[in-house]
Formats: C-alpha cells, structure tokens, sequence
C-alpha cells in the first residue's frame, strides 16, 4: 500500500492521519468506507429515484463525514453540496447534479480497490 499513489490521485491523507492518528487505522477506514459504499451508492439512487430527499441528506451527510475522516476533498465538497440541497427538497438540484456525485464516488473507490491491491 503506497500512501503517495493516494496523494497522486488528489486525497489528502495527511488530513486523515491527523484525525486517524496513523496509517494502519487510515487503511482500516479506507476498508469500512468501501463496505459501507455497496449498500450506499444504490440507496441514495433509490432516494434520489423516489424523490427522497430527507433519507438522501442523510446518506449524503454520512457520504461527507467519512470522506472527511479519509481526506477526499473534492467528494466531501459533493456529498456537502447533495446534502444541503436534499435538505432543501431540492430533487432538481440533485437530479441535475447526480452524476457528478457518482463519478468522483466511483472514482475514488477504484483509486482506494488499486491502492488496497497494490
């Protein structure tokens, strides 16, 4: 596992190590978060589909406090923006902007599988 093939790839792990204290609680995060993204990802679309928007602020808030603790700083910036605007009922936000979200979510776990197997 090489610390500096997440750097490259935009996550900020030295934020994390502040919040995680080292790389072997870091890496065990990195391991809950990618469990927690399979049942995650297709909830927030069922949401998203049903025009859910409180259930989907919640999972997007949740989505945006563990990419704090692991330093992906363009995915906490998404999520933060899905859930204010899921709080605000705004479907047309989220539906407008919903594919974004997906990309840098799936970005960042391909990143996290190529890391873990490296």
């Amino acid at each position: 596992m090489n610390r500096e093939f997440l750097e490259k790839n935009g996550i900020d792990v030295a934020h994390g190590l502040e919040l995680l204290g080292d790389m072997e609680m870091y890496n065990e995060t990195i391991s809950d978060f990618l469990e927690e993204q399979k049942t995650r990802i297709p909830a927030l679309k069922e949401y998203k589909e049903q025009g859910d928007c409180e259930n989907y602020a919640i999972l997007a808030h949740a989505m945006k406090s563990d990419s704090k603790y692991l330093g992906f700083t363009k995915l906490i910036e998404l999520a933060y923006a899905h859930e204010l605007k899921g709080k605000e009922n705004d479907i047309a936000f989220i539906n407008d902007h919903f594919e974004e979200l997906m990309e840098e979510a799936n970005r960042i776990e391909n990143v996290l599988k190529e890391y873990i197997e490296g």
